[in-house]
Order: structure tokens, then sequence, then C-alpha cells
């Protein structure tokens, strides 16, 4: 096992040798070759990337990582496994750098965080940072590998649906520094109940401790806090040292005798807010910066996104979904001041056996606030006995065409569902 261990990492450092002199560029799309890089051929189910490495290499690449017999061009390099190998370089290029690599994990808000995290940071550091949602077994190696050389910090989200994802991706990442933002119902799928969500996520707990990393725990939220007790090396952040002002529609808070904006919206945009303001503290940015970032940031992408549609006020939550973020954000919405206040939501997926509980436990408790109406989308919103105040289409057009003849004014609505419902399209009809 040593002597494998060692051929290894010398093969690894012969192949990173080249990736030097390809000046770091790569890529794992054959459709986005440019001229002198490294093509990894990753497969998938509905995909294999050895069945495009020699038009990789015809097209300007000099190298092409394949695990499958395609050819005997010297410019192909045959592995075992292309995503493993390329996992093994991506950590060998984290090594690289003598760097706080902090890891945001959690079941909602991650990429919030994240990009509030980014804007504090950036303020005094070259902060490289997870792009879009790449935060899986594909997309964290990548964002290593595109880590720039004068990179001062990075932040890298990793994410899961499934046990041992977190784990796994921690020795990839290997954090100086991380955080779990909540535990609440996702990927049930994979996970089952919400004790096996906080087992997965409490690995980045584990992988801290095990190397002296330092932890940043909410010490508002009671799981975080049991889950966190063995850690000594971790920094607790509380809302009860802000004065809040308000919630709704936005963010306004007082911190440190500064008065805090942020166009974002709710409590729990504002626990993603303060662990902004707790880690930029800590990493030495000042208060001023840090408020003038929080101020700064836009949310887009579907997340959290207040838009105004002639007299009617639109919050779209739209990139994804589940049990425990539909509440926190149906709640928040119910404090919304406008007197008529329409609910507009959408399937979630990744349920398992229970999605149909789950929708029609999430349905009724909805019903408790008196919105002026309730719309659904989906099967599994479909498969409920509803009451006369919800109504259930089948089709978007079908929810768009009520929802134009309603003809709404001096209206809230909240647009929520998962990724792939893609309730954003709502927008068309209001």
């Amino acid at each position: 096992m040593l002597h494998r261990l060692i051929k290894q990492t010398v093969e690894i450092q012969s192949f990173y040798n080249l990736f030097i002199e390809c000046g770091f560029k790569f890529t794992t799309d054959s459709r986005a070759i440019n001229d002198g890089c490294i093509f990894f051929a990753l497969k998938g189910e509905s995909f294999n990337g050895n069945e495009f490495a020699t038009k990789a290499l015809e097209q300007g690449a000099h190298f092409a990582v394949v695990d499958e017999n395609v050819g005997d061009d010297e410019r192909l390099i045959h592995v075992d496994d292309v995503l493993q190998f390329m996992q093994q370089v991506a950590t060998f290029h984290r090594r690289c750098y003598d760097i706080p690599v902090i890891a945001i994990c959690g079941s909602n808000g991650k990429t919030t965080t994240k990009n509030l995290l980014y804007e504090v940071l950036a303020k005094k550091y070259t902060t490289h940072y997870t792009s879009g949602n790449f935060n899986n077994h594909i997309g964290v190696p990548i964002t290593l590998l595109q880590m720039p050389q004068d990179a001062e910090l990075a932040i890298v989200e990793l994410g899961t649906n499934s046990p041992g994802e977190i784990a796994a991706l921690c020795q990839i990442t290997q954090p100086t520094a991380g955080l779990i933002t909540n535990i609440g119902k996702e990927h049930l799928e994979g996970f089952g109940t919400l004790e096996a969500v906080a087992k997965e996520e409490s690995e980045i707990y584990h992988y801290l401790l095990k190397n002296n990393g330092r932890a940043f725990v909410n010490a508002d939220d009671e799981w975080l806090v049991r889950m966190s007790r063995a850690l000594e090396n971790k920094i607790n952040y509380s809302k009860s040292n802000l004065t809040i002002d308000s919630l709704v529609p936005t963010l306004s808070f007082t911190y440190k005798d500064i008065a805090f904006t942020s166009p974002l919206m709710g409590d729990y945009n504002l626990d993603n807010v303060l662990t902004a303001i707790a880690i930029g503290e800590h990493y030495g940015v000042s208060i001023t910066d840090i408020r003038d970032a929080i101020a700064a940031y836009q949310p887009d992408n579907n997340r959290s996104q207040l838009i105004e549609k002639g007299s009617n006020t639109v919050l779209l939550d739209a990139y994804n979904a589940n049990p425990s973020s539909m509440q926190v954000a149906i709640r928040n919405f119910a404090k919304m001041p406008q007197e008529n206040k329409v609910l507009i939501l959408g399937d979630m997926f990744e349920m398992g056996p229970t999605a149909n509980q789950e929708h029609n436990e999430l349905l009724q408790w909805s019903t408790s606030f008196g919105f002026t109406k309730i719309y659904t989308l989906g099967e599994h919103f479909a498969s409920i006995s509803q009451n006369s105040g919800i109504s259930t289409l089948a089709s978007m057009e079908e929810l768009g065409k009520l929802i134009t003849a309603a003809n709404y004014t001096n209206t809230a609505f909240l647009i929520k569902g998962s990724r792939g419902m893609k309730m954003e399209r709502t927008l068309d009809y209001l």
C-alpha cells in the first residue's frame, strides 16, 4: 500500500508539472476547448468524455486525460479513473497554497452565505470562491483547480445528497476553517431522516477537529450548538448582539453602533448575513467595509430576489426547496406588510417515500396564515386533497391563465419550488 501511494504521488507531481506548463488551463467540457488546455474526459450516466478526447486534441488541447482506450496519441494521458485522478490533482493544487480555506456546508443558505462572505472578504483579500453551485464531487475539484496563483483566501461550498459525501469533499478540499449553515429536511430521498442529515453535515466538524481547523458556529441554532460541543477551536456568534429594526421586506439592524441594511429578507437571511459578519471580523475586515459589502450584495439567480411588478411585490426564491426552507420562507413572507399575499408553490424534489406526506403537511400548515390565495404546481401537490382556497394546476400554462385572470394589484407574492420546477416562469404572468 505504501509503495502504491508513493507511485501515485509521483504520478500526480509529474502531471502537475504539465498542468503548470499549460498555464493551469483545463476543461471538462469538450465544447469549451481553448488552445493549450488540458481536457479531463469525465463520464457519467448520459455522457462519456473519452469519446471526445481525440477531437479535443485536434481543437487545441495539449493533453487529454482518459480512462478508456481511445487511441495511441502520446498526448493522451491514461489513468484508472479520470474523476478520481482530477480530484487528486485538485487536492495537490490546493496543498500548494498556505492560505485560509473556508468550507461551507448545511441544508439551506449555503450559496447565499458563500456569496455574502465573498463580498465581505474580497474587501481585504484576493478571494477565490465556488462559482454557481459547483459544490459536488465534480464541482469542488474544478473549483480548487481554478484557484489562481495570487489567491489569498478561498471559500468552497460543499454539498451532499447521500451519506459520505461531505467527508470525501473535506478530504479533497482540506479546509482550515468551516461552518454549517443549518440542519434541515434536505435530500430525504438519500438520507431518510433529519438525524441522518445532521450526521452527514457534522463530518465538517469531525474533519476540523482532527486537523486543528476552526469552526464558526451559529449559537442560536440548537442543532449546531449540540453538534459542535467537542470542538475547542471554534467561534460562536449570535443575533443577540444585534438590534433588529426590520426583517421584511428587507433587513436592517444595528451592530456595534453601526447601521446595517441588506436587500435580503427574513430572519433566515439574517443568519446568513450574521455569518458573513462574524467571519469577516475574524479575518480582520473592518466593520465599515463589512457593512458596505453587505449592503451592496444583490441576490440573483432566483435566490431571495425582491422584484417590483407594477403595484405588486414578488419574492422570487425558486432556486431550490425543501420542507425546512419552505417553512422559513413562508413564515417570513407572512410578515410582509401588504394586506393581500399570495403563495405560488412548486413541488419539492428528492423527498423520498414521504414526499406526499411532506407536501401535505406543508400545505396544511401554510393555510393557517390566512393568505389571500395559494397556488400549487406539481405531481406531489396534485396528489393531495385540498380545500377551496387552494388551486392546484397541471401545467405552468394553466397556472399562468389563472393568475392573469385574477388581475392582482397591490399584492405580495412568494414564488418558491425546487429548481426542476422552474417556478420563475410565473413572473411572465404577473
